[in-house]
Parts: C-alpha cells; structure tokens; sequence
C-alpha cells in the first residue's frame, strides 16, 4: 500500500511514524509546504522504518508530486486552510482520504466538502480520535446495554496543560472550533442523541492575545440533547497540573467515567500521601493509542475491509454544534441548533 502524507509539522510526524509501523505500507510519501521539512521528516524515519518494517519513506516537494505518486491512500495533516482543497483533489481522483479536523475552517467550506466527497463516493475519514480511545469506546457500549438506564446528564472535559502559541490563536477557530469540538462530537458519539440547544460562556483569564483575537481561554457549554438529557462541556488552555480529558456518564441506574486513572490530573482530598505518576504532557501522549488506532482503521478503509468509522457528515454535525457555541457566546442567549445548519 502506497500512502501520501500531506503536512509534516507535529501531528503530521506522528502519523507518518504510526504508518510506518503498519505492515500494510510498503511507502510513505510526505510533501510540506516547506519541502525541507518534509525532507527532514523522511530522514528521521528512515533507519526506523528500515530496521522496523519493510516501509520506505519518501519526500516529494510539491503536491503536484504527492498527487502524481500513485497513491492508495492521502493522509491531510497539513494547516487548517489547506484541508479543503487537499481533500477535493484527492476525492476526485479516487484517492480515499484520512483528514484531520476540520475538514474546512467555514461551515460552508465544510458543507461544500461534504458535498464533493459525497459526490465523488470516495470514503473520507475525518480525524475525531477520542472516538477511538478504549475508555469512551467502553462507555458508548456501557450506554448502549442498558447498564447505566435512561442517561440524565453526560459531562465531557479537554483542558490543556498550557495555552498555544501566541500566532496559532488568531487562525485556530476559536476555542469551541477548535477544542471543545473533540467534546461535542464524542457526546454525539457515545448518546447516539443529536444536540437541539446551546448555551455557551467564556472567559478571559490569562493571556492577553486571546481577547485581542476575539476568543477566550476557558469555556464551558450548556447541551439540551433530544431526549431531554443533559449536556456540559468544559475547556481552558490553562490547566498547569497537566492534560485532562475525562467523558462521565451519569444514569438512572449508574455512574461511569473514561478517562481516569492514575495520570488524571486532580487531586482527591483528603490527601493520602500517595505519590502520583507524572500527568499526561498533552493530548498526544493522552490519545496515543486513540491515534495509532484510527489510523489502522484508515488502512482497512482503504483497504476495504470495513466500512469509514467518521464520515465527514459527522465532522460537518460536530462543526455545526461549535458553531452554534460561538454564536451563543456572542450574543449571550440560547442557541438552537437548526439556526446555523444548512
């Protein structure tokens, strides 16, 4: 299997290493809008990949070259205002595509994806890994079997162990595009529910460059979902004890939480003394093997042997919802869903 790697920064890096460690790809091409860096990329995996698996990487300087490669497979992992384009080039030439979110930085840009992926009967598979996290994997099925009963409230958390730089902010999308939408689309997820109502608040706590920019460090969002159960999510870019996501689901019968364990950031009191390990550094390290496995489903998708497990009209419904969050945190009122979708 031959896979094209579009963006060789710090997520682009880490797929192109998952990949490698994939018996199926024989080549990894990676292109970057910097040639060198895809160029040192390749050198970094090289003895690796080598020694590790029968996988040859490759740089090409130009897209024009990835495209004309003879891919099986694209992999998008290049800046945000790129995804689009990269997506609808390969879709139209019959190249399924693994894209990392957002497939677009517009809710109409991201309809319009859709729209060509559809069209095209490509399979684009959109890059939401806390789907595939064991834990919310496990209390999606928990929900499912009737252990919990009838679901009262579900509470979703992403907060960073400290803010992006300065020069990322004014291009990310705003916290809820940005971050908080990891949080809306896992809650779709694991209730199977749709979101009918937003309240959404935020707050300006830290740095200054986040306000100059429109957007706020810490948020939380209020979710009526269809059934009348509950929703809250919350987010900040500054949680210095270190990375915490945690999904908890509360029922009419029982309680159930993902993500604890000994690397949780927070502290129970009373203290006990205990000696905690080292927290999660990021969401990397947290997701780990969430992103080693999305991307082996990829390779089966391409593959053919399962069907796409994040089809970009998920990503288009999550999308809705952040935007629905932004425009309930400018005009401090009640958003309902059905105002910003298409």
């Amino acid at each position: 299997m031959r896979i094209g790697l579009a963006g060789a920064g710090r997520i682009g890096a880490r797929h192109a290493a998952a990949m490698c460690a994939l018996p199926e790809v024989e080549t990894l091409v990676v292109a970057d809008a910097e040639p060198r860096r895809a160029r040192d990329l390749a050198a970094r995996l090289a003895p690796a990949s080598t020694a590790a698996s029968a996988c040859r990487v490759t740089a090409v300087d130009t897209v024009e070259d990835l495209f004309s490669s003879g891919l099986d497979g694209l992999i998008v992992a290049a800046a945000t205002d790129a995804h689009a384009c990269l997506v609808e080039r390969a879709v139209s030439a019959r190249i399924p595509v693994f894209c990392e979110k957002p497939l677009a930085s517009d809710t109409d840009g991201t309809f319009q994806t859709v729209a060509a992926a559809a069209a095209a009967g490509v399979p684009v598979q959109v890059g939401f890994q806390r789907r595939f996290d064991a834990g919310n994997a496990a209390a999606r099925e928990a929900l499912a079997s009737g252990r919990l009963g009838w679901l009262h409230t579900v509470r979703s958390c992403s907060f960073d162990p400290a803010p992006p730089p300065a020069e990322y902010v004014p291009t990310s999308g705003g916290l809820f595009r940005d971050c908080v939408i990891h949080d809306l689309d896992l809650i779709r997820f694991v209730t199977g529910r749709e979101v009918v109502r937003v309240m959404a608040a935020g707050a300006n706590r830290g740095d200054d460059f986040f306000r100059e920019c429109g957007d706020v460090d810490t948020g939380s969002a209020l979710l009526v979902l269809d059934d009348g159960s509950l929703g809250v999510v919350s987010a900040t870019r500054y949680n210095a004890a270190g990375y915490d996501s945690r999904l908890e689901l509360f029922g009419s019968k029982d309680s159930i939480v993902a993500g604890l364990d000994d690397r949780t950031p927070a502290t129970a009191l009373p203290e006990r003394g205990e000696e905690p390990r080292a927290a999660y550094s990021g969401f990397m390290e947290r997701f780990a093997d969430a992103y080693d496995a999305e991307l082996r489903a990829f390779v089966d998708v391409v593959a053919g042997r399962r069907g796409n497990p994040c089809p970009p009209e998920e990503a288009l419904e999550a999308f809705y919802l952040a935007e629905a969050c932004e425009l309930s945190l400018r005009e401090g009122r009640v958003v309902g869903t059905g105002e910003v979708r298409r």
